[in-house]
């Protein structure tokens, strides 16, 4: 996916959470919100599914699974949270997430409040990071250290 096209997708369900947030307001699960975002990103025209499995492999054996909250188009895991504000933990967890099924980008839309927070993470081999942002809670954006 180019830029130009991963930026709208960006901008779309940003938008979408946007919406679902207004209309809904704050203080439901995360599942409900998952699910209105997911019928609005259908009304959208865009492709989307909730609660898609991806195994996570251990010297080539599967080690478990996972459940993503939503993947868009394919291309984009999307993660909610309800939550005073995003941790290090949550980046690490979103990280995690794309690494299993080898996607690059990745949302993190939290609902706890009235007016959503979000972050776009990006994971490569060499560095994940938190697009724009500075580090959560102070920790770094980078791969843990050797003492972590």
């Amino acid at each position: 996916m180019n830029g130009d096209k991963r930026d709208s997708l960006v901008e779309l369900i940003v938008g979408a959470a946007y919406e679902v947030s207004n209309v809904l307001g704050c203080g439901f699960l995360e599942k409900v919100y998952s699910r209105a975002l997911l019928s609005e990103l259908t009304m959208r025209g865009v492709s989307a599914k909730t609660e898609v499995a991806f195994p996570v492999h251990y010297k080539g054996h599967c080690a478990g699974h996972y459940m993503a909250d939503l993947v868009v188009e394919s291309s984009m895991i999307v993660e909610l949270k309800c939550v005073e504000c995003f941790t290090n933990q949550h980046l690490a967890q979103c990280i995690n997430y794309l690494k299993a099924p080898g996607l690059r980008l990745g949302l993190l839309i939290n609902f706890q409040k009235p007016r959503i927070e979000w972050r776009r993470v990006f994971h490569s081999r060499s560095s994940p990071f938190i697009h724009g942002r500075k580090p959560i809670s102070g920790g770094t954006t980078g791969p843990p250290s050797p003492q972590e």
